[in-house]
């Protein structure tokens, strides 16, 4: 069913729109860089799923979440270095033909993510 992913700034209450994204495969000690993109208005992947559910594989991924560039860009004054910069989650896809939904909640100084549906 695929893979997506859906960000929300818990510091303004709003979809994370222009937050930089990440997508990697990984494999042994090497990560893979599959695509990189821009959140759209929704926090989400302006082009929908990550993979489609025919490229989802078995397998560990990465995604990357610019956390500090966006929240800069939004104007919030960060130290230096920031709390959280990057936000990188590690997570397996174990049934490629289940939907894998890796949502991010995340403000400067925490996050929480899950498998959602």
């Amino acid at each position: 069913m695929g893979l997506s992913t859906h960000v929300l700034d818990t510091m303004h209450g709003t979809p994370a729109a222009g937050m930089a994204l990440a997508l990697y495969s990984l494999q042994d000690q090497a990560a893979t860089l599959v695509k990189s993109l821009v959140l759209n208005a929704d926090g989400r992947n302006p082009d929908g799923l990550l993979y489609a559910h025919d490229a989802l594989q078995s397998g560990r991924y990465r995604l990357v979440f610019g956390v500090a560039d966006y929240f800069r860009s939004r104007g919030v004054d960060l130290p230096e270095p920031p709390f959280l910069d990057q936000v990188s989650l590690d997570f397996g896809v174990a049934d490629p033909a289940a939907h894998y939904h890796v949502p991010l909640l995340v403000s400067p100084w925490s996050y929480s993510t899950y498998r959602g549906s």
